[in-house]
Parts: C-alpha cells; structure tokens; sequence
C-alpha cells in the first residue's frame, strides 16, 4: 500500500475527503493529514508519504511552496493540487515543479480514486524499472569473460588475425559456425550516457536476439555477431532492443546493421557498420541503418552545389522571434540532408552559418560564443547541429527581443486600450486593429501580444468582454442579456454570447444574476 498525505486548511474537506474515499481499493492507506503545507511538509520530513494530496490556496504555506519544497527533498514523491475553477491557471504553474495531477473542487470520491489509481500505477511502474535496473547492474557481473571481448575487438581490426585464429578460438569459445552466416550489428548510444550503459545494451540485445555469438564494446559502440536470421525477424528483434532499452535508460540507439556473411569476413562486415554509422548524420537519432541505405548517397555522383539566404533568418533573430528564425534553421539543414553533402562539407557550411548568428551579437559576446567552434566541429549528428545553432539563434533574438521590450510593451498597452475603448464594436479583432487602428502587420502584433500576455488577442478580448458583462450584471441586477450582447459586441446574437459567458464563469447569464440578486 502506498501512503497518501491529506493537506487542507479547511477541517470540513480534511474530514469529507478522509470518510468517503475508499483508499484501500485504490491501493493507499491514508497516512496523515495536515492543516497547511508547514506542517505537511514537516509530516514529509519525519516520515515521507508516497502521495500528497493538497489544496493550493493555504495559510503558512500554500500548495504552490509546498510543491516546490518537496521537489528539491524529495524528487520522487507524487503530488496532487486541488484548486477552484478561478486557481486554474495558478495551478498549472505547479507543473514545474512536476505536479502532473490536479482536481477541480468539489472533487467527488470517485475522480480522487481515479488519480489516486493511476499515480498508484506510475508508483508501480517505478518500482519495476528500480528493479530492472538493479537487476541489470547486478548481471554486469556475469558477462562474458574479458578472452571473449579481446578476441572480437582483434579479429574485426587487427589485420594480422586470420583464419588460424579463427580456427584456435572457435574451439576454444565452442562455436561452430560452419556451413552458417553471421550478422554484425554496431549501436551507437546517442549522448549522454554513463559506461554502465553500454553493458546494459550488450546485456538486452544478447537476451533478445537469442543467436549471440560474440559481442564487445569497441570504444563508444557495442557490437555484437548474431547469427544470420530472416531479415524482418531480425528488423523486428532490433526494434525490440531498442524500445526496451528506452523504456529503461531514456537513452536512444542507432544500430547499423551489416550484410550477411561467413564470420570469417567478419573484418569487411566491420567496415560495413562503421560506414553505416557514419552515415547517420543525415537520419533521425536512433532507428537501423543498413547498407542499403548507402546506396541512395553512393548514386549522387555529383552533389548540387548548396545555397542558402541566411538574411531573413538574420533579420527574424534581430526582431526577437526566435520561432521564424528556429523554422529558417530547420529549412537550412533540410535542404543540407536533401543534397547529402559529405559530412565535413556540410559541417564547414553548418559554421557558416553559425558564424552568421553570432555576428549578431555584442562584440564581447561573439568572442565566448567562439569558443564553442570546438564543440560544434566535434558534433557528428545533424540533429545535434541543428540543435546547437537554434539554441544560439534562440539566445540571441530573445537578448534582442529585451532590448526592444520597451517599444513592445507600449504597443501591446495600446491594443488592450483599444480593446477597452471598442468592446461593443463587432468588428473587433486582430486584423480589424492592426489595419484600421495601428496601421501594422497582423501576423506580427498577434505574435506580439501572445508573447507579452502569454494568450491570444482573441481570448483576450472575449476575457475583457465577459469581465464587462459581470460588471454591468452587479451594477444593474435588471439587464437584459440582449442588452448585455449588443454592448459587448456580440450583436443580435445573445444566445452565443450565453454560450461564452458560461464558458469563463461557469454560469449562464441568468444564473449569474441571480447569485448576485
């Protein structure tokens, strides 16, 4: 049973929710309970609960600190914030401290027991990857032995082994392989992984592929030699290794797969793997390359000569929208992955590009983003590229979006002005503002306001409407909803405008007025 902590400053919800939730059937036991998020979190300290479930709005200190408090001491702990209609949105601020659930009050018992289920699954979850990982570490210890590794990382790039060689170990090792063709996969872990991991990849594709006649880690990469199988069986074991090994770890898998052939060629099948490798700078991170997939590059004979505009990339970053920018970038490197450059000719046009970027920058700022040239030339996959040049483009137009923060603010405080003057206009709208009022670009004062406010103009606009329409309603208990429509510019149609004002304050109009009479 996992413990669930009860946090609530009112005593009658403490009581209500502790009586009518089942807690058993869901697989809790109720632990505790607290009256604010001082003393829930000192219960957390004495004697840490697998749950919390907590109002946000408290004396001391409220659900949001109590949130972020035990994600510092106690990362793994589930949290659930209960919240009024109004506390929405503060409620989603607790997602960054990896509140994933919250309820709406009134909750009835039947909602609690349905998170209470699945953050019990989530737990039960946890507790078996622990578990696969402790069992993993613990088979680290039962590898194969070291004579096995060597002999494979000698035979696949030593010239000077060869069939004699083959012949003494194959005995020695008990492999017979006659007359029976092999497979050598190579998997590359895509960055950042520990050493232990690489174990845990030869470990999983040994137990799923069932055929294993050798494997080593040869510098980064695993390698292993499968015997020859129907080739969707092996696609499919492969794909197999690499989900299991994401579900686990979290880290992804490039596997190169080779050809088919005696174990005695197995130096040439090396080879295959690494091209294939090296060729995954123009895929997707993870998934299998095959020598197939060579054949596409090999029949360009002659690449077409590369050319890109960086201008108006440039002039989006100077504006500060770094997403126009992020899509220029990401036409950069697909027009790059359409001609199939060789890997250093596309990395000197990726610097470039970089290069262009970072010019943007104050002169103090261009020499420390030179120093990372090195890291960017040490890069060997596209998506890690691409990535490194969005985030410098991202850097920069949000420093340039600041500077002009200023001039943005004041035309955004002009919008909602004129919002305030215009609510009973129908007309109102993004472009009805920026054609008619503000003489601007539509696409751009929305994208504006939406970054300033963090909401589109529409929503804002239909907020300021209905926040008017309550306001008529207090002041004139008596108003007619036609009235109160053709006010705020919904025109001759108060039945939509029924539908919007229910929509934000969970009332229809009538029912608004009544709890106000």
């Amino acid at each position: 049973m996992y413990k669930v902590l009860l946090v609530d400053d009112e005593r009658i919800i403490l009581d209500g929710i502790s009586a009518i939730v089942d807690w058993e059937s869901a697989g809790t036991v109720l632990h505790g309970t607290a009256r604010n998020g001082i003393e829930a979190y000192e219960l957390v300290m004495q004697d840490p609960p697998d749950i919390i479930i907590s109002d946000i709005k408290m004396p001391g200190m409220d659900g949001l600190e109590l949130a972020a408090k035990v994600s510092q001491s106690h990362p793994n702990l589930k949290l659930v914030l209960l919240s009024g209609f109004s506390e929405f949105e503060y409620a989603q601020r607790a997602m960054h401290y990896g509140v994933r659930h919250y309820l709406l009050k009134p909750s009835n018992e039947n909602k609690i027991a349905e998170v209470l289920q699945e953050l019990v699954a989530e737990l039960d979850a946890e507790q078996e990857r622990q578990k696969f990982v402790q069992g993993m570490r613990y088979g680290l210890e039962k590898v194969l032995p070291h004579v096995k590794e060597q002999f494979l990382k000698e035979f696949v790039t030593n010239k000077t082994y060869g069939n004699h060689d083959w012949e003494y170990y194959s005995s020695l090792f008990k492999l017979d392989l006659e007359n029976r063709k092999v497979r050598l996969l190579l998997f590359r872990l895509e960055p950042p992984f520990e050493f232990e991991h690489m174990f845990a990849v030869k470990n999983i594709a040994e137990e799923l592929l069932g055929a294993t006649v050798l494997s080593a880690t040869v510098g980064e990469n695993v390698l292993i030699v499968a015997e020859d199988a129907e080739e969707s069986t092996l696609v499919e074991r492969i794909d197999q290794i690499r989900t299991t090994f994401m579900r686990y770890y979290r880290i992804d898998l490039t596997i190169a797969m080779s050809e088919a052939d005696e174990f005695l060629r197995a130096r040439h099948l090396y080879k295959q793997t690494l091209e294939c490798l090296n060729h995954r700078f123009y895929l997707e991170e993870g998934g299998l390359i095959t020598v197939q997939d060579l054949a596409v590059t090999e029949s360009h004979e002659e690449a077409e000569e590369f050319q890109f505009d960086h201008e108006n990339m440039l002039l989006q970053i100077k504006a500060g929208d770094h997403e126009e920018a992020c899509l220029d970038i990401d036409r950069f490197f697909e027009r790059m992955a359409d001609l199939r450059l060789d890997l250093p000719t596309a990395k000197s046009y990726v610097i470039e590009l970089f290069m262009a970027i970072i010019r943007l920058e104050d002169k103090d700022e261009v020499g420390r983003s030179m120093d990372k040239l090195v890291a960017l030339t040490a890069m060997d996959t596209r998506q890690a590229l691409q990535s490194f040049c969005k985030e410098t483009a991202i850097r920069i137009a949000l420093s340039c979006y600041e500077e002009t923060k200023s001039k943005h603010s004041a035309i955004v405080q002009k919008m909602k002005d004129i919002v305030r003057e215009h609510l009973s206009n129908p007309e109102l709208s993004l472009n009805w503002v920026a054609h008619q009022m503000l003489y601007m670009n539509s696409d751009y004062l929305g994208k504006l306001f939406k970054k300033e406010t963090e909401e589109k103009f529409s929503g804002y606009v239909m907020k300021e409407r209905i926040s008017k329409a309550t306001e008529l309603i207090e002041q004139r208990g008596d108003i007619k909803i036609f009235e109160l429509a053709e006010q705020l510019g919904f025109g001759d149609n108060p039945q939509y405008f029924s539908q919007v004002f229910k929509k934000y304050t969970g009332l229809t109009p009538s029912e608004f007025m009544k709890s106000n009479s």
